[in-house]
Formats: C-alpha cells, sequence, structure tokens
C-alpha cells in the first residue's frame, strides 16, 4: 500500500520527476505526457461516474479507475532488459479481456449505427464521451512515448479497448443507441 506522509517533496522543482524505478525524467517527456494524459483521462472517468449515478456501469467505471493507476505506474515503470522486478506493476492481459468481454456484452444490445454520432444525448453519454476522446489523446501519448522507450504492449493494447468501451458505454447510455445524436454531414450549410 502507498504511504503519502508528504504531499510536496520539492524534487520536481528542477523540471523533473520520478520514475518507479527511482529514475528521473524531465516533466515534459513524452512518457511524463503518456502518464498525465492517463491521469487526466481517469479523472473524466470520475467526473462521468457522478453523472451516471450508481448502479452496475458506474461500478465498471470504478474498477477501470484503479486500472487507470495500474496503467499509470506501468508507463512510469521503465521496462528492463532482462526479467521485470517483482515490483514492477504491470497491465495483464486478463485486464484486456475484461474490457472486451464488457465491450461484446454492451454491443449485443445496441442499435446498429448508421451514421456517426455527436458526443451527446444524456448528461450521463456526453460525460462518458469525453472522457472517451480524453482517453484517445492519452493513447496517443502512449503510442507516441513508445516510439522512444519499451512500453508494455498490454498497456497499449488497455487503453484502445478503454476508448472503445467508452464508446460503448456513452451509446448504451443514450438508451442502447435510440437517443444518439447523429451527424448529418453539411447539415449547416
Amino acid at each position: 500500500m502507498v504511504k503519502l506522509n508528504k504531499i510536496y517533496t520539492r524534487t520536481g522543482d528542477d523540471g523533473t520527476t520520478g520514475l518507479v524505478d527511482g529514475s528521473r525524467l524531465p516533466k515534459h517527456a513524452p512518457r511524463m505526457q503518456a502518464v498525465g494524459d492517463v491521469d487526466e483521462a481517469n479523472s473524466a472517468i470520475g467526473i462521468a461516474i457522478v453523472a451516471m449515478g450508481a448502479g452496475e456501469e458506474a461500478d465498471w467505471l470504478t474498477t477501470i479507475q484503479n486500472d487507470m493507476f495500474d496503467l499509470g505506474a506501468d508507463l512510469a515503470t521503465p521496462i528492463p532488459d532482462g526479467p521485470d522486478e517483482p515490483w514492477a506493476l504491470r497491465i495483464v492481459a486478463s485486464q484486456v479481456a475484461r474490457l472486451e468481454q464488457q465491450i461484446d456484452a454492451m454491443n449485443a444490445d445496441l442499435n446498429p449505427l448508421d451514421s456517426f454520432i455527436l458526443p451527446g444525448g444524456s448528461s450521463a453519454a456526453a460525460a462518458v464521451h469525453l472522457a472517451r476522446a480524453i482517453t484517445r489523446r492519452a493513447e496517443r501519448s502512449a503510442t507516441a512515448a513508445a516510439t522512444g522507450v519499451a512500453l508494455n504492449p498490454q498497456a497499449l493494447a488497455y487503453i484502445n479497448r478503454l476508448s472503445d468501451l467508452l464508446f460503448v458505454l456513452a451509446r448504451r447510455l443514450n438508451g442502447n443507441g435510440a437517443a444518439d445524436v447523429k451527424w448529418v454531414p453539411g447539415a449547416s450549410r
């Protein structure tokens, strides 16, 4: 369990931040951009939970929020040349599979898409769409970071599936797609 007795350490005053292994990077490094974007996506998921209220979907998202901390820790832990340290926290295939199962279960009940949809509908669906868009940014940041440093492939798969899950969840919250707001190309010309 993590214990934080002191919130400020002053160690980042020089523009660097610490990784899980004790090494330091500039706060603007691509890896740290990805960690920050995952944190922002997690915060947006928290807003979506509040907008949705209690229920099965909120419980799923609360589990996902915990996974997002695992994801941030994974991204902030360099992959060694040899085997991982026993303390290294990594996203695992079963976490990705759980998202896929939830996507498949929700998608089975949705009206088929016949148009792109606008991020809206109910306030809960709009909040989930915002979380989805921020998650997509986190994914872009993570894949950009992966061009320069080794990252866990399961971490990249997880964030990709998460944005898919959030899209399907937003549609579920819009009456299984019945209240989706459809894009009308050129409608305002």
